[in-house]
């Protein structure tokens, strides 16, 4: 998955733009996924995620950039293309579950075979598979009524996915689940898309979400793609500064490229307070010599140990410990910085102790600002 040609994929969008009034809510993206594969679009609120997705789906009309799935164009204004939602043969879940109160819920789920006249003995074997699928044959001859909310929402994946779409879009469709309900369908989602082999895209603000369910996921912000790649390389090589912000927790401190070496190795310098320490990091793309970066580094790969390590580390002073179970999460001081600490239990880390603070070289990045 790219923003790069479209010649190996199935759903293709290219030079997507979209206004709302002055507004540019979608700026001149491109993509590209493979058949059978989970796409997650994640960002915050306003950033153009759900946008694209309705401009996917039909419901929101581009001013410019093409959108093909397969052989088939969705979108093009460079040729005046501009198919119907009811034409595009896609599968939608939203946020809310869409089911009809007033059916029963085998007639929501058949609803997509009988509008395309399905004859009645195919539509029951394809009800009945697809609750199967979904965990939901125990409730057949039930009412919509007398559903809970998740039962509800494989109801409504049920429906998207009867009538064998080219294509699943979900818009939030877990956050109206309470937490642990939540977590539950995150990997039930993602077993059934693996199953049932549907290329889908998926939009969220959660992270966790977009980690756990995807192969692959685009960063937005205002309009635009941050990033792109899988869940591993979104979290541990985070391009700039907003994506490693954005997904999970990371330490971010602002400094300069002291140093460039071989295999994308280099030094980054950071300072507070007049303390200037230099610390060697994997250097993110774009980075030369004397530029302006961000470091970047995981809770995970911060160590505070109370004997001074061979090579790099700086000395500060345990203010906060919070038992968190399998681990500590800790916070350590140097100067006005407050390194973000996650310690294993038995190191048995206390409050005021003098430590240094030591990184993991393989795990230190210097991003852009």
């Amino acid at each position: 998955m790219s923003e790069n040609s479209s010649n190996n994929y199935h759903l293709s969008v290219k030079g997507l733009i979209k206004y709302f009034g002055d507004d540019r809510a979608v700026d001149d993206i491109s993509f590209g996924i493979p058949e059978g594969k989970f796409l997650t679009l994640l960002g915050p609120s306003g950033c153009g995620k759900t946008t694209t997705l309705m401009s996917i789906a039909g419901l929101h009309k581009p001013d410019a950039g093409d959108i093909d799935l397969g052989e088939t164009t969705f979108t093009s204004t460079e040729k005046n293309v501009y198919l119907p939602p009811e034409k595009r043969d896609i599968g939608m879940v939203f946020q809310s579950y869409a089911i009809w109160p007033h059916l029963s819920l085998e007639k929501n789920v058949s609803y997509p075979l009988d509008i395309r006249k399905v004859n009645q003995s195919e539509i029951d074997d394809r009800v009945t598979a697809t609750l199967r699928l979904v965990g939901l044959e125990d409730m057949m001859g039930k009412e919509a009524t007398q559903l809970s909310g998740g039962q509800q929402q494989r109801a409504a994946l049920a429906r998207a996915i009867v009538f064998h779409p080219k294509l699943l879009l979900f818009d939030e469709p877990l956050s109206n689940l309470d937490l642990k309900l939540r977590e539950r369908m995150r990997v039930e989602l993602k077993r059934i898309q693996h199953e049932v082999g549907i290329t889908s895209v998926y939009v969220t603000h959660d992270q966790a979400e977009a980690l756990i369910m995807s192969d692959d996921i685009i960063v937005m912000s205002k309009g635009k793609i941050e990033q792109t790649g899988g869940p591993h390389a979104i979290y541990a090589r985070p391009r700039n500064r907003y994506v490693s912000n954005f997904i999970g927790i990371a330490n971010l401190i602002e400094g300069r490229i002291a140093r460039t070496a071989s295999a994308g190795r280099g030094e980054i310098e950071i300072t507070q307070n007049g303390e200037r320490a230099i610390l060697p990091c994997l250097l993110g793309e774009g980075l030369s010599e004397g530029d302006e970066a961000a470091l970047s580094v995981r809770p995970e790969n911060v160590h505070a140990l109370r004997e001074k390590p061979d090579g790099h580390s700086l000395e500060g002073k345990v203010i906060q410990t919070v038992f968190l179970g399998n681990y500590l999460d800790c916070r350590v001081r140097w100067q006005d910085f407050e390194w973000k600490v996650q310690a294993h239990p038995r190191e048995h880390l206390r409050e005021g102790e003098r430590v240094y603070i030591h990184l993991d070289a393989d795990h230190t990045l210097a991003v852009l600002p």
